[in-house]
C-alpha cells in the first residue's frame, strides 16, 4: 500500500469524505485529490506534516501515533531517544538517574 493509499484510507475512515477533509484542513480539494492519486512525494512537506498531525499519523512512515500523542510530542520523543542510544551504559544510567530526580520535583513534573 502506497503512502497516498494509507492517507486516503485514514481520511475516509475519519472524515468519510476527501472533500470534507480538504475543507477542514484549508487545502484545495483538487490539490489533495491529485496528491492522493499521483502520490504525496510532490506535496509540500508542511502540508504533509499538517495532514499527518490532523490524522494522528507519524509523517515518516504514516503509522498511527502511539498513546494519543501529538506529532510534536512524538518527534520530541524520537529526538530524545536518538541521543539516548548514542550514550554508553554509564551515560544511560546517569541520564535515567537525572530524569528520576527531576520527575520528583514538582516544578518539573508533568503530573
Amino acid at each position: 500500500m502506497s503512502k497516498a493509499d494509507i492517507l486516503k484510507k485514514e481520511i475516509l475512515r475519519s472524515y468519510r469524505s476527501v472533500r470534507k477533509f480538504a475543507l477542514e484542513m484549508g487545502i484545495p480539494y483538487s490539490t489533495l485529490v491529485t496528491a492522493l492519486e499521483r502520490g504525496i512525494d510532490g506535496m509540500g512537506y508542511g502540508t504533509v506534516i499538517k495532514i499527518c498531525d490532523k490524522l494522528g499519523l507519524n509523517p515518516v512512515d504514516l503509522s498511527p501515533l502511539e498513546n494519543d500523542m501529538t506529532l510534536g510530542e512524538t518527534l520530541l520523543e524520537n529526538r530524545v531517544m536518538q541521543y539516548y542510544v548514542k550514550l554508553n551504559q554509564e551515560g544511560r544510567d546517569k541520564v535515567l538517574g537525572i530524569m528520576e530526580d527531576y520527575v520528583q520535583i514538582e516544578k518539573y513534573s508533568g503530573r
